[in-house]
């Protein structure tokens, strides 16, 4: 890959994904695999001014060895410092980039309850850093380059340096690197979501139903003055930043309780390199009440028994099939990238910010207000070329949102 393009990608990512402020920390999560790319965003973002940047480093084959071969008691545990890096660095309102890039079925050998618990020990003792993300009180942004694992993974059949080109020419169209001016496109993009925000915002739905062929036959309750957000957020100082990038959704919050019917799978979901195939999840009054899976259901058992708001709902996502991710016609094996192909909901946690006066409210005040709490929040995608949506207002009367896949306005 070029540095100008790298270049172009890192500027995009500095100064319009996160917006680094003058004299701000940021922090970049980072595969080792791409150290080269982290060298460019490094400097890109001490030339907006940034105060410093910390580099929090990762290997997914260490990770698997350990997941394979440590102690048995470790994985109940987080390390003090650990915990006192991301909660200390948020407090001092740092920025977060983090590199999405993993071999879609690195950890496939991996016990997944050993995983499940490793990952509820980390959310336990990061509680207070996700919930300044999750509530923007930080700026953040999740985004990815290739690794040759990732893309022979999506390319399968070709040699590595091809499927890389591949993987980098479609990551560049998705996230508008590829046209003369990304900022000013990304400008264009975002007032194109905030058009149907605010048609979604005077509906004001009490919920949405959801049909198509693959079996999905499900009623979402939605929150009450509950806000539909996409594109860009704002943190309390009003610096406006991207938390994907990619994004081409539109989102919001639904109730806990309320929800009825049958979802069905339309990609399948990595999670954490671990893929979950042709899944189906029951709901009876927002609860999760049975599930099946072709592939990975120890892996999505675990991730449903995290804790009780696990098995609720958490955000409502709404993209049209007809869209420039989606019509790439590839299968990513990465969220960030299926997600904004295609409708999706997410069980665990929901965004505080999806609700009137959510930003600055307790975790008993959201509750009260029907918010879902819990340690986890995993998206999967239910959209397909024949989904059909009809919101229903508080008066009973019902209004299409999407038809054949796609938005009505």
């Amino acid at each position: 890959m070029e540095m100008k393009q790298l270049e172009k990608y890192a500027r995009l990512l500095v100064r319009s994904g996160l917006n680094v402020q003058e004299n701000q920390i940021l922090m970049v999560n980072c595969p080792v695999e791409c150290a080269y790319f982290a060298r460019v965003i490094v400097k890109e973002a001490y030339a907006v001014g940034a105060r410093k940047v910390v580099m929090n480093w990762r290997d997914d084959l260490i990770a698997k060895e350990t997941l394979l071969h440590g102690n048995d008691e470790i994985f109940d545990e987080f390390p003090e410092w650990q915990k006192s890096f991301y909660n200390d660095h948020a407090d001092q309102g740092t920025a977060f980039l983090s590199i999405s890039a993993s071999d879609p079925e690195v950890f496939k050998d991996v016990d997944p309850k050993r995983m499940a618990r490793q990952n509820k020990a980390s959310s336990l003792a990061l509680v207070h850093y996700r919930s300044r993300t999750m509530s923007n009180t930080n700026a953040w942004c999740v985004a990815s380059i290739p690794t040759e694992s990732w893309a022979v993974k999506v390319f399968p059949g070709i040699p590595v340096d091809e499927a890389m080109e591949k993987l980098w020419d479609a990551i560049f169209k998705s996230v508008r690197v590829d046209a003369e001016d990304p900022v000013a496109a990304w400008d264009e993009h975002k007032a194109n979501l905030l058009r149907r925000i605010d048609i979604l915002n005077q509906h004001n739905f009490k919920s949405l139903r959801y049909k198509n062929s693959l079996g999905t036959d499900f009623n979402v309750a939605l929150v009450e003055n509950h806000i539909w957000l996409g594109g860009s957020e704002f943190t309390p100082e009003k610096v406006e930043f991207i938390a994907n990038m990619p994004t081409e959704e539109i989102f919001t919050a639904p109730a806990m309780k309320g929800s009825y019917g049958k979802v069905v799978s339309s990609m399948p979901l990595n999670y954490n390199g671990n893929l979950i195939d042709n899944f189906s999840l029951t709901f009876e009054d927002g609860k999760i009440v049975d599930f099946t899976a072709e592939k990975g259901y120890e892996v999505l058992k675990g991730l449903l028994d995290t804790d009780e708001g696990a098995r609720y709902i958490g955000e409502v996502a709404l993209v049209p099939y007809d869209s420039p991710i989606s019509n790439l016609k590839i299968l990513f094996f990465n969220t960030l990238y299926d997600e904004n192909a295609s409708c999706h909901f997410a069980f665990g946690k929901a965004y505080p910010v999806n609700v009137e006066g959510g930003k600055d409210a307790s975790p008993e005040e959201l509750k009260k207000l029907g918010i879902n709490d819990s340690l986890t929040h995993v998206d999967f995608m239910i959209g397909t070329a024949d989904l059909t949506i009809v919101g229903v207002k508080a008066d009973g009367s019902e209004v299409t949102v999407f038809e054949k896949g796609n938005f009505v306005f």
